[in-house]
């Protein structure tokens, strides 16, 4: 098998907006569209973003009404604390405040507006020995 492409597919209610949230606060640009769907990205993510409107006939009926709860879209940038005075310069609500953990992660999030709850992480931080 060789994997020519990576992506991750999030049902959630509103594509636009999730869209819309990504490409005005994240940088990613929406490169397919269609009712129900949008598929997203960025030259240095290394994937796709896809987003899916829940109750989409194409999704199997036992996927149709799934929400991408329970999930954490994260990106690891390299200036965090810049990343997070710029989106709240931007009006963006952080959900978990930036938080160091002992073994080197640092990390905050904040929600889309369909709750998909977005993580920006850098492990810069040195591992507790």
């Amino acid at each position: 098998m060789q994997i020519t492409a990576s992506a991750v597919s999030l049902t959630v209610d509103d594509v636009p907006a999730s869209s819309a949230f990504l490409t005005d606060h994240l940088g990613f640009q929406e490169v397919l569209a269609a009712d129900g769907f949008a598929s997203l990205t960025r030259e240095d993510a290394g994937m796709h973003v896809v987003f899916l409107r829940r109750g989409l006939p194409t999704l199997p009926a036992d996927q149709r009404d799934d929400h991408a709860g329970g999930l954490i879209l994260a990106f690891t940038v390299e200036d965090l604390e810049g990343e997070l005075a710029r989106l709240q310069d931007e009006g963006v609500a952080v959900t978990m405040p930036l938080t160091s953990e002992e073994w080197g992660e640092r990390a905050f999030q904040v929600r889309d507006p369909n709750g998909v709850i977005v993580q920006l992480v850098d492990w810069n931080a040195a591992v507790a020995g």
